[in-house]
């Protein structure tokens, strides 16, 4: 699972931010503001990873079980599924 190519991160003012860049302003008008965790969830699927590997590299980032973990993750790409961020 994999975030769509076309996105720039950055941190402004201890707040991250993602916008579209290039085509993607086409298709994507607007911008996505995320906490700490949001911006390490971002990360882990700019690249392709499963769902399980997320988990992971989140339960060793974090002090949070892996129920804890798969939920935030499900909800995470829930919100990114449900705004066309996804491959």
């Amino acid at each position: 699972m994999k975030i769509k190519d076309g996105f720039a991160k950055r941190e402004i003012a201890g707040t991250y931010i993602v916008v579209p860049v290039g085509k993607k302003s086409y298709e994507f008008n607007g911008m996505i503001t995320l906490n700490e965790s949001g911006s390490f969830f971002w990360d882990c699927f700019t690249r392709d990873i499963t769902v399980d590997e997320a988990i992971k590299l989140i339960t060793d980032e974090y002090e949070v079980d892996e129920k804890r973990a798969r939920e935030d993750v499900e909800k995470f790409l829930a919100l990114l599924s449900d705004n066309g961020l996804l491959e």
